[in-house]
């Protein structure tokens, strides 16, 4: 039976050993699919940028371009817990800028919590959106806003200095009442470390199978996408399938096989005959 899932329920299947999904979602017809499936959660991101609008990473993504998304994808969802991507510049500025936009993902979108990439940095932020009564999902590790700072998209927390900077951020986070933390890209050890000893669930991508649940974006996993990293697992391979099936309808359309009979809308003999003979 469905349920409607929220961030307390999140929580509750951390207590409970229950392992959590989520994925990716940036239309209607997508959102219509995570519904029947009974994926947990539905995350808006900002990857629609590199994924869907053709960008070559996040940064460019607008919120009106986020709110336009998430918009399309609420349409579709019930269940799902539905979690809008604050982009690039839309919190980081001020805490003004911050409860502002993600007001409007509550207000606008009909999303029902946030994610904000960083740690330490945007504590106040956090905070402040978390007491204007909006739920919000913390991001740390790769956090793909940073990728000129970081210089690309390589995993992080391999030096001891990263790996305790990421360890004290999901603690402080928990601190100020994030509902959960996504970890990415990185090592293992630190993943279930964080796991342990934070109350609040963890979602990794590229983070081991140690969190207490996990993400993909939905067109890597259906192959749909020429990224694969290291933590990719492709259960589909949705670009030979599309590529296939056009080039089959060019083929029979130039032969004159599609459109047949079958494909074709026609009248009763009668009808026919009197149409015809008024057009003559």
């Amino acid at each position: 039976m469905s349920v409607n899932i929220t961030p307390g329920k999140l929580r509750e299947m951390k207590k409970e050993g229950e392992k959590i999904t989520m994925l990716t979602a940036y239309d209607f017809p997508t959102a219509k699919i995570m519904e029947k499936t009974e994926i947990d959660a539905v995350l808006v991101g900002d990857s629609v940028g590199n994924t869907v609008l053709g960008y070559k990473n996040t940064i460019p993504v607008s919120m009106e371009e986020m709110l336009h998304h998430t918009k399309a994808v609420s349409r579709g969802l019930e269940n799902p817990l539905l979690v809008g991507d604050m982009p690039f510049l839309s919190y980081q500025a001020s805490i003004e800028d911050a409860v502002r936009n993600s007001g409007r993902f509550i207000k606008e979108a009909d999303a029902e919590a946030v994610k904000i990439e960083g740690g330490s940095e945007f504590l106040e932020q956090i905070e402040k959106i978390i007491e204007t009564g909006i739920p919000v999902m913390g991001h740390l590790g790769l956090t793909p806003q940073r990728i000129h700072q970081f210089g690309g998209y390589q995993p992080r927390g391999r030096t001891i200095q990263e790996a305790k900077k990421i360890y004290e951020d999901a603690k402080k986070l928990e601190e100020i009442g994030v509902f959960s933390i996504v970890l990415e890209s990185i090592p293992r050890n630190l993943a279930r470390k964080i796991t342990e000893e934070v109350d609040v669930p963890t979602i990794g991508i590229g983070a081991g199978p140690d969190c207490d649940g996990q993400v993909l974006v939905f067109h890597d996993l259906l192959g749909w996408t020429e990224f694969s990293p290291k933590f990719l697992k492709r259960y589909a391979d949705l670009i030979s399938i599309i590529e296939e099936a056009v080039k089959d309808f060019q083929k029979e359309v130039r032969s004159g096989e599609f459109p047949d009979s079958e494909h074709s809308y026609g009248v009763d003999e009668e009808i026919r005959e009197k149409l015809m003979n008024q057009l003559e």
